[in-house]
């Protein structure tokens, strides 16, 4: 509804334009919003305030012009002026009805396919396989996967990309671990976590360890094929694991979608080859680096971007940049989006700018760095256990269901253990996602277990007690929510039913802000506003009980669409909807 508003504005804007009122070279950034008090209308705009001054007019005399040079729609019931030149629109509540019944007869909510679809690239999670998963790779899983699963929806062709670290001298260390007592290793591999500090343990106590697994770098890069089958080993070992916390996180990667830096080492020479044929290269105290005018530091000199170290050794900018030019040559992106920390936005700036200057990706493909913040403690600080370690992801997703089971438990004591069991996963995992992506992906956040299984405020239990509010009514009347044809058609009739079926309508609008943007928690608030724009719907506005057949009807096909967006929007979020709990 606000594209179709802004759309009649912008008319409006070019006949004042043609008639000499307004300037031939203007062009405004026209703005709707939603209308902060429902009397005066249902969406609101400050165009005529913007554009008084270039115009010479006063607001209001401007809005009274603009309102007339509107072109009329079935969809605008009426437009009044308010104050000192605000434009209130109100919408036809019969045609907003019937944008709903559209959305119930189609299974994809009539929310409209991309025009034109892209090919996007979404690289996300990247753990570093020489350890396992921990809290710091939550953020880039879940918010990279809710996007990717909202950009399919969308219509847009999605290509996973899991960039692991599997790759360097850290290899070289546990190969030469893993080496020497290979039946005791292999059973300790059930632990990556404390293989590792084994390893690290015997590398810095022991030169000659140390010197082995130096040696081992060296034959892992130069393809020694017993290096390689101890290297491939390890990986199976620890994607295992990773794919292991993927399905237990409901998200969509699979080991299909994993290339890794290792996927790259053949062509790292290439492109630093690539970069001194463009002129780009200059050394650098032995090192070769890319300086580009719009990167300098604090006192004004230039920053490098180094690809190869003075011994020779390649960095994570080589790799991003031999990562890029495989998304354009070989899978054809025209959109790359990385889930990546907010820390690392220099980082992506600079290999973006290399990369477009020495010609590995065209102007054409986008490249986003969709940075996140840190998941912290109750104490404002990084994530840690009691003990100051780092917390193991897996771990955190076990605390999780168990909380949730013991919540479930007592709400439902009756409830057999298995039925416990499958809702304390859907809560347990679904909360600990929703605190996540409900918060601004570029803010830090603080992790806390109470507020976000609570059954209250903006929590993913709340909202999946609001969609078995919903289903609790098609159960009694024993009938799906997808099953509707032989009521009595849509008729807006309470202030609550308008309000939650101009809700519903933006649905569409919604996910492709989120689409465009990169940022679920828009999508949250959008489905928690629903949640309780129904809440107020169902308490003013008796379903079962409705005083008349056809308003019964009504407040059933309202109440089910309420439901299929709601379970809808948490499944883009990557979480489960239970029909009781």
């Amino acid at each position: 509804m606000k594209n179709l508003i802004s759309q009649l504005l912008a008319e409006a804007v070019e006949t004042l334009k043609s008639q000499g009122v307004l300037p031939a070279d203007l062009s405004p950034s026209i703005q709707v919003e939603n209308a902060r008090d429902k009397a005066h209308g249902d969406f609101a705009s400050n165009l005529a305030m913007m554009l008084a001054k270039p115009a010479g007019m006063k607001p209001r005399d401007l809005a009274e012009k603009l309102v007339a040079a509107m072109p009329a729609h079935e969809a605008v019931a009426q437009v009044n002026i308010a104050g000192p030149g605000f434009i209130n629109i109100f919408q036809d509540s019969a045609w907003l009805a019937g944008q709903l019944e559209s959305a119930l007869a189609d299974e994809h909510l009539s929310v409209a396919p991309a025009n034109p679809p892209q090919r996007v690239v979404i690289d996300y999670s990247s753990p570093n396989l020489a350890k396992e998963m921990h809290v710091g790779h939550l953020r880039s899983t879940i918010i990279g996967d809710a996007v990717a699963r909202i950009l399919e929806f969308l219509g847009h062709e999605v290509i996973r990309q899991n960039h692991v670290g599997d790759w360097g001298t850290q290899f070289g260390m546990l190969l030469a671990y893993l080496e020497e007592n290979p039946v005791a290793a292999e059973s300790e591999l059930g632990d990556l976590e404390n293989f590792y500090r084994q390893a690290k343990k015997r590398f810095d106590e022991d030169a000659t360890f140390a010197d082995r697994a130096r040696e081992r770098v060296v034959q892992l890069q130069a393809g020694d094929q017993a290096c390689l089958d101890l290297w491939h080993t390890f990986n199976d070992i620890s994607l295992g694991h990773c794919q292991a916390v993927y399905d237990r996180l409901g998200v969509s990667l699979r080991r299909d979608d994993v290339r890794g830096e290792s996927a790259y080492n053949d062509e790292l020479a290439d492109i630093v080859r690539q970069l001194e044929a463009t002129g780009l290269l200059t050394e650098s105290e032995g090192a070769r680096c890319v300086f580009l005018d719009q990167f300098t530091n604090s006192e004004g000199k230039p920053l490098p971007v180094i690809v190869q170290k003075a011994g020779g050794g390649y960095l994570y900018a080589t790799t991003d940049l031999a990562a890029m030019r495989y998304r354009n040559n070989a899978l054809h992106a025209d959109r790359v989006l990385y889930f990546v920390d907010q820390r690392q936005a220099l980082h992506f700036q600079q290999v973006f700018a290399v990369a477009r200057k020495a010609g590995f990706v065209p102007e054409s493909m986008e490249l986003e760095h969709m940075g996140f913040g840190t998941m912290n403690g109750a104490d404002g600080k990084p994530f840690k256990t009691r003990d100051g370690g780092t917390v193991k992801l897996a771990d955190l997703l076990e605390e999780a269901e168990q909380r949730a089971y013991r919540l479930v438990q007592e709400k439902n004591p009756d409830l057999s253990a298995d039925e416990l069991r499958r809702i304390a996963k859907a809560v347990g995992i679904g909360a600990v996602k929703y605190a996540d992506l409900s918060k601004h992906r570029s803010s830090d956040y603080s992790f806390n277990f109470e507020l976000m299984l609570s059954f209250e405020g903006n929590t993913a239990p709340y909202l999946m007690y609001a969609y078995t509010r919903v289903a609790s009514i098609f159960r009694k009347l024993e009938r799906s929510m997808n099953n509707l044809d032989d009521l009595a058609p849509l008729k807006l009739e309470a202030d609550a039913e308008t309000e939650l079926a101009a809700h519903l309508a933006q649905f569409g609008n919604t996910l492709n802000y989120v689409a465009r943007e990169g940022t679920p928690h828009v999508l949250c608030t959008y489905l928690y506003e629903l949640a309780g724009r129904f809440s107020s719907f169902y308490e003013q506005c008796p379903v079962l009980a409705a005083e008349r057949a056809e308003q019964r009807d009504s407040r059933l096909r309202l109440s089910a669409l309420t439901g299929r967006t709601l379970r809808q929007g948490l499944n883009l979020l990557g979480i489960d909807t239970l029909e009781r709990m």
